[in-house]
């Protein structure tokens, strides 16, 4: 496998965790080297995989074009619960120069993509039985044996300040675990505007791989998550989350998020669903916070129906069934 990237300082920086005789096998490498590498028919690949549509460099495409044997070209969409997918989902996109494309769209039900599953992660512990990685230890020691514990990952538009201050004013003891970006912020605005309630205490994370969030994700009661892949670890998780879904212009996340909340919360109660559906749109938790017992288990109920329905591997089971 090799990966072409225009960002590699980060992508590193999200492999760090990667098992070292993994990391031998994928070949990573500057968006620039495509340019030289697709020249050579040594190296055409047999399959390409174009992710969110990230148009190949025309220089790249023409070592494709004269190539021994072309590949196929897969267009890796976004994820989405919306219905029309499995229309177009393994589609073929017809392309000028000739060489087959496809659209392959990750989704929840059985005729999409999937989602990525692997690793599942474990079962959450009980916090008697929890034993933190070693990069969270120190964060770990600090935290309340009485306090629920929030995880925030989220972007910069949310209202987390007067979200924190609401919360706050529940009264309840609560942890709040915050990636670097956000605890820098807070630093600035809360201690000098606007003091946090003593009831809370806020812990800035430091940067852990893949598997130590999927960990983070399963000790805290309540994950604030954004994109695509920590939505997913959240869910297969097992507890509660609110994902802030990147916002649009022309509001197509608005019914993105709809669509995933439709599947979501079918089987959940009307309490449930008004719950869910206020803490997915940033009301303030002293309307919903009570429901969150009931909804870590709807959250673990979920989770058993999403590796149920995955069970055929998932996302990249489903892409190299296709390609075969």
């Amino acid at each position: 496998m090799r990966i072409f990237c225009d960002n590699l300082p980060v992508l590193h920086l999200i492999a760090s965790g990667v098992d070292a005789s993994i990391k031998q096998k994928i070949d990573l490498q500057p968006w620039e080297a495509s340019f030289q590498n697709a020249r050579h028919a040594v190296d055409a690949p047999q399959v390409v995989i174009e992710a969110f549509g990230c148009n190949l460099p025309e220089r790249y495409l023409a070592g494709l074009l004269a190539a021994s044997q072309q590949p196929i070209i897969l267009n890796l969409e976004y994820l989405t619960a919306e219905s029309w997918i499995t229309d177009f989902h393994g589609k073929p996109s017809p392309q000028a120069h000739g060489i087959p494309k496809y659209f392959f769209f990750p989704g929840f039900q059985d005729q999409t993509g999937g989602i990525l599953i692997d690793p599942i992660p474990a079962p959450a512990l009980t916090r008697s039985h929890e034993q933190p990685p070693e990069d969270l230890q120190a964060t770990w020691s600090q935290l309340r044996p009485d306090a629920k514990r929030i995880s925030v990952f989220c972007y910069p538009n949310a209202p987390l300040e007067q979200w924190l201050q609401d919360l706050g004013a529940l009264g309840e003891p609560i942890d709040i675990l915050l990636t670097d970006s956000h605890a820098d912020r807070l630093k600035t605005h809360v201690t000098t505007e606007m003091p946090l309630p003593a009831s809370l205490k806020v812990f800035s994370l430091p940067f852990v791989s893949q598997d130590h969030y999927d960990w983070l994700l399963s000790q805290c009661d309540l994950n604030i998550v954004r994109g695509e892949d920590s939505f997913v670890r959240a869910q297969l998780a097992g507890k509660p989350f609110i994902w802030h879904i990147y916002p649009q212009e022309d509001y197509a996340h608005e019914a993105k998020l709809e669509a995933f909340l439709a599947l979501y919360l079918e089987e959940a109660s009307k309490d449930l669903q008004k719950a869910c559906r206020q803490a997915m749109h940033w009301e303030m938790p002293s309307n919903w916070f009570s429901q969150i017992q009931m909804w870590e288990s709807h959250s673990q109920s979920w989770r058993q129906q999403l590796l149920k329905k995955q069970g055929d591997g998932g996302l990249a089971a489903r892409l190299m069934g296709f390609v075969a």
